[in-house]
């Protein structure tokens, strides 16, 4: 077993929220009435509170890449980072950009406020009636157009981790790229450096860095846990199957894993994730007849959230997932509203991190314009 260490860096610099918790609409008479009165303020605000909040993402990063990423023209970007700078919200080196720990305050503080000025908590309530589940973790953007948005997702679900992590608890991991920023943005914390980070399967024949090996490794790292690793493919034949299951390390493993308190992973577009598996042409065939739309630990699912194909292998099963306390989901990007809406079906216990691109888009196909 391996022990990792701590990241200092200011990137990991986050505080948990109540993001999971939410504090209800008492902020929206107030918002409503700056909306008619003061709409400059407003719009004044979220620009520099996305300039914050994406600084925040990405540094130590550059003007000139920042401007790049955000739409906002270098000229414009100058007189906003300046300002910031005087405020003592955010510091410029030769590395880059950083917010400060001002900064990283200012942010927590007016977290809520801008979840509702943005209609996030709107979409949230939305979502629990369409899919139907108990709680839904909307950020802003579309992970579709911009990548970074894959990074607010990951740390939106670091802090519902950490809300939800018992002592001398193990976490199991998928792979893939949304896990993988999920990994980037895990900190340590002191009061849960007990925890063992496991991958939930075998890994994919992709990038090693999107591999749940990896991102579980990367995990403990940056929590400061520890980790054990599942050394098998995903896809395997019925032989190889049988044979590596009654391996006595690959038992050890797969027994922590099936003991998992808390499990996160993705969801998958099933044409998509069928092509990164090289799928047979015979099975790749019973996907597409069977609709599926969603992929999830190797299950393809169609609208009505059926299974209509499963791969064989090495890790947890769908049955596992009844007696695991906690599941959390992450998936963003428009075009995974329908494999979210299909997978969902089969999971109403679990907790949903999406962004604003899959969110609206579930709603406007629930609730299509007249």
């Amino acid at each position: 077993m391996a022990q990792a260490g701590h990241n200092k860096s200011h990137r990991d610099n986050l505080r948990p929220t109540n993001l999971c918790k939410g504090k209800g609409n008492e902020l929206r008479p107030l918002i409503d009435a700056q909306k008619k009165l003061l709409p400059d303020l407003l719009d004044v605000m979220q620009k520099r509170y996305r300039i914050l909040q994406y600084i925040r993402l990405m540094q130590p990063i550059g003007r000139r890449t920042l401007s790049g990423n955000i739409g906002i023209s270098e000229r414009i970007l100058r007189a906003e980072v300046q300002f910031l700078k005087e405020q003592n919200l955010l510091s410029i080196s030769s590395t880059g950009m950083v917010v400060t720990s001002d900064g990283e305050q200012l942010l927590e503080t007016l977290e809520d406020v801008m979840r509702e000025i943005l209609g996030l908590k709107d979409l949230e309530t939305n979502l629990k009636r369409i899919l139907p589940i108990d709680e839904v973790i909307v950020v802003a953007g579309d992970s579709d157009l911009s990548p970074w948005v894959k990074k607010e997702m990951g740390r939106a679900c670091v802090t519902c981790m950490k809300d939800r992590l018992p002592s001398h608890s193990i976490v199991a991991v998928t792979g893939g790229t949304t896990l993988a920023a999920v990994a980037e943005m895990m900190t340590a914390d002191l009061k849960q450096s007990d925890v063992l980070f496991v991958p939930a399967r075998g890994g994919l024949g992709e990038n090693v860095e999107n591999q749940a090996n990896t991102i579980c490794a990367k995990m403990a790292e940056k929590a400061a846990g520890n980790y054990r690793l599942l050394h098998v493919p995903d896809y395997l034949s019925n032989e190889a199957y049988q044979s590596l299951i009654g391996e006595p390390s690959v038992k050890e493993v797969l027994q922590l894993i099936q003991s998992a308190d808390i499990v996160i992973h993705g969801i998958g577009d099933a044409i998509t994730m069928a092509k990164r598996r090289k799928t047979p042409e015979e099975e790749m065939e019973k996907i597409i007849s069977g609709n599926a739309v969603a992929e999830a630990f190797g299950y393809y699912f169609n609208q009505a959230g059926d299974v209509v194909h499963k791969v064989q292998t090495i890790g947890i099963q769908l049955d596992d997932l009844r007696h695991v306390r906690h599941v959390i989901a992450v998936a963003g990007g428009a075009s995974k509203a329908k494999a979210i809406k299909a997978y969902m079906k089969q999971a109403p216990r679990s907790v949903l991190i999406t962004d604003e691109g899959a969110a609206k888009a579930l709603v406007r196909e629930s609730y299509p314009s007249p």
